[in-house]
């Protein structure tokens, strides 16, 4: 698990990836020591809720990946059977790079679990 993060985070342009629980205790974790990754954490479990409850009452599919921007950098989520994968970018990233990689990454934690 930690060296498919690891390898998640030779991408250009991520700067740090985890997978946390859906209850926001982080599972494994590969940020950069200035992130907070309790903090990382709750806020996407927070995210993940909040828009799995807003899917289910649209009666849409489920929740696969998010993407959030904001000004300093990207936070991309997704579901990886075990919890959720997140991966921190820079600001301007290949978004598509980083869902191809994600994707591969997300393919190795499950053969790990």
């Amino acid at each position: 698990m930690y060296a498919a993060l690891s390898e998640l985070n030779k991408t250009s342009g991520v700067t740090g990836s985890m997978i946390v629980g859906e209850d926001g205790i982080v599972i494994a974790s590969d940020l950069d020591e200035s992130v907070e990754e309790e903090t990382v954490g709750a806020l996407a479990a927070s995210i993940s809720a909040n828009i799995r409850k807003s899917l289910d009452r649209l009666n849409a599919t489920p929740l696969t990946e998010v993407t959030v921007e904001a000004q300093y950098g990207k936070l991309f989520l997704a579901e990886v059977g075990i919890g959720i994968l997140v991966v921190t970018t820079e600001p301007e990233v290949n978004m598509g790079l980083i869902r191809l990689e994600m994707k591969n990454a997300a393919g190795k934690i499950a053969v790990a679990v």
